[in-house]
């Protein structure tokens, strides 16, 4: 099952308010919306991809608890990027001081990019999508991106300002200056 991409525009341009408003009126579906204005509704994953999904968020929280300078974020939560898109990463983080500098409402979309976001591939995904969508992530300000790809046994790494580092059957990833001192243990994620 792929996702459904519906072209609202010019019919319908929802407000910032109204979208977040159809997310909390319909929570049993997982939605975002690209920076043209477009509704992509997106299927629940196989259990498999839960799991994984589960274990790569349980790590980076277990590290962010433990490190302290910054929040790690599941994949229900709702970012604001500058480019007007509404992005759910599926594991993200973003440093305390950027938080407190911003104060944003709890309830709401936080209204910035993270720090760091990753993508955990599932069956139904395009590998095309899934690139475009860390790209634009990328290119609304994270810092580092992970693309973690099971069906083809790879990572892709993604920084701004340098080509996108592709690694074959890795067995762990390193959060490198962004989280100094993560390393993402792939076992049951990648495998």
């Amino acid at each position: 099952m792929t996702a459904l991409i519906l072209n609202l525009s010019p019919t319908i341009e929802l407000t910032d308010e109204q979208f977040f408003q159809l997310c909390q009126n319909n929570r049993d579906l997982r939605l975002e919306r690209t920076a043209e204005g477009e509704l992509i509704i997106m299927p629940p994953t196989g259990w498999e991809s839960g799991n994984r999904n589960s274990r790569l968020t349980q790590r980076l929280g277990n590290w962010a608890d433990a490190d302290g300078t910054g929040l790690a974020f599941d994949s229900s939560t709702g970012f604001k990027l500058p480019n007007r898109a509404n992005r759910s990463p599926d594991a993200s983080w973003v440093s305390r001081e950027r938080l407190e500098a911003l104060n944003p409402d709890p309830d709401k979309f936080l209204p910035l990019a993270p720090d760091f976001a990753v993508e955990l591939r599932s069956a139904s995904d395009s590998l095309k999508t899934v690139q475009q969508k860390i790209q634009e992530y990328i290119d609304n300000g994270v810092r580092l991106g992970w693309l973690i790809d099971p069906q083809n046994q790879q990572v892709e790494i993604y920084r701004p300002g340098q080509d996108v580092e592709v690694l074959q059957s890795p067995t762990s990833l390193s959060g490198e200056d962004i989280l100094p001192g993560f390393v993402l243990d792939l076992a049951q994620i990648l495998s």
